[in-house]
């Protein structure tokens, strides 16, 4: 099993906008493995590749949020597993309708507020052999290609807030992200101690 660290809230990897790929095969493969194993390590419902430093067009969705298993119900971890999805290179081609839900993000854990998004999307995405796919994304699983979507511009949900908003958000949990940005800048230091590569992939 692959461990990426997921990178947090002050990392500037966070703020980079992904690259799309064509390195499709046995690599990006090991990339989508190693996004879902850390997805599924922190119980997340997503994870974009620039949250474990990577900068390529890439995330993933656990099989709830992919409209693939039913969220009511309880799955043994071979089945969450199995169920992940990984979309390369994604875009939305379509969307309509207005949908505001919570939303949390695993790079700013422990922080939650309602993020106003599109309700119904058309995604065209590759997988990591370069199959062409296209899905109509609504509800939870349309609020999660959204988020990750964000990630890989560079964007996290709390810049979805208006400002008067974002601010006070900012502003209620200022000590929960200070500590995020200090850890941020503890991983990387580290990893420059350790002469490791600062991106985990390729």
């Amino acid at each position: 099993m692959t461990t990426y660290p997921i990178r947090l809230f002050g990392d500037p990897a966070l703020r980079r906008r992904a690259r799309p790929t064509t390195a499709f095969g046995s690599e990006l493969a090991r990339l989508g493995d190693g996004l879902i194993d850390a997805m599924l390590g922190a119980q997340g419902a997503g994870l974009a590749a620039p949250q474990v430093g990577v900068g390529v067009r890439a995330f993933v969705l656990a099989g709830t949020y992919a409209g693939l298993l039913d969220p009511d119900e309880e799955h043994e971890p071979a089945t969450e597993r199995a169920h992940c999805v990984v979309y390369v290179n994604p875009e939305i081609v379509e969307h309509d309708g207005v949908r505001v839900d919570v939303e949390g993000c695993l790079s700013i854990p422990g922080i939650y507020t309602d993020v106003k998004r599109a309700a119904r999307l058309v995604v065209r995405y590759q997988d990591v052999l370069g199959g062409k796919h296209e899905v109509v994304a609504e509800g939870n699983h349309a609020k999660a290609v959204q988020h990750e979507l964000d990630h890989l511009d560079g964007v996290l949900f709390l810049d979805r807030l208006n400002e008067p908003e974002r601010r006070r958000l900012m502003e209620e949990h200022r000590a929960e992200l200070a500590e995020m940005q200090r850890d941020a800048k503890a991983h990387l230091r580290a990893l420059r101690d350790a002469g490791a590569p600062v991106a985990p992939w390729p």
